[in-house]
């Protein structure tokens, strides 16, 4: 007759499990068996519609809850402004600024500086003086132009930033706040699309 051996576990798993029971133990822990997975879906606007791994659907915020979405179906990205139109409109929420020589905002600007900085709301880096403006982009028409476009003026001294039917924001001198003027309020030099 043939001897039987008792199965054992092997002294690894006696020590893993020992060490996940201390472990548990030793941190106020419990095991418990997987539950079913859930997931919330969050709107990023601009970007999508995407599942969040164990996030429920009342943790997130109203504003990143996808609007009359069906389930199951992702929504179509939320349309975003043209990046010219992101920085007219960042130059026309400046109108009533200060002009400072040399400034570049947030609160004061001279012509340049509110040019440039109005791209800069709109992720673009342009250069910082009305000449530099002037070399760079491309030169468009003035029936062409388009929001956000930058105008020179008055020989490449001076710069504007079109911000559409036919007007300019522009910081002009020392004790006029920035204001708009139609775009051939001054002798137009070019206008640069960027």
């Amino acid at each position: 007759m043939a001897k039987h051996r008792l199965k054992q576990e092997s002294r690894g798993v006696k020590s893993a499990r020992g060490a996940l029971i201390a472990g548990s133990i030793t941190l106020g822990t419990m095991g418990i068996a997987a539950a079913p997975a859930f997931a919330a879906p969050v709107t990023v606007p601009g970007v999508g519609t995407f599942d969040i791994p164990g996030v429920s659907p009342e943790q997130i915020p109203n504003e990143f809850k996808p609007q009359n979405v069906l389930p199951g179906i992702a929504s179509a990205p939320a349309p975003t402004k043209a990046v010219g139109q992101v920085a007219a409109d960042a130059a026309i929420s400046k109108i009533g600024s200060p002009y400072v020589y040399g400034a570049a905002g947030p609160d004061a600007f001279d012509c340049s500086g509110l040019v440039y900085w109005a791209h800069q709301q709109a992720g673009q880096t342009i250069p910082r003086d009305s000449y530099g403006q002037l070399g760079g982009g491309t030169s468009v028409s003035a029936a062409n132009a388009q929001p956000g476009d930058v105008v020179i003026y008055n020989g490449g001294g001076h710069a504007g930033i079109y911000v559409g039917n036919g007007e300019v924001v522009h910081s002009s001198t020392e004790g006029v706040p920035v204001a708009r003027m139609a775009l051939n309020g001054m002798s137009i030099v070019d206008i640069r699309h960027y």
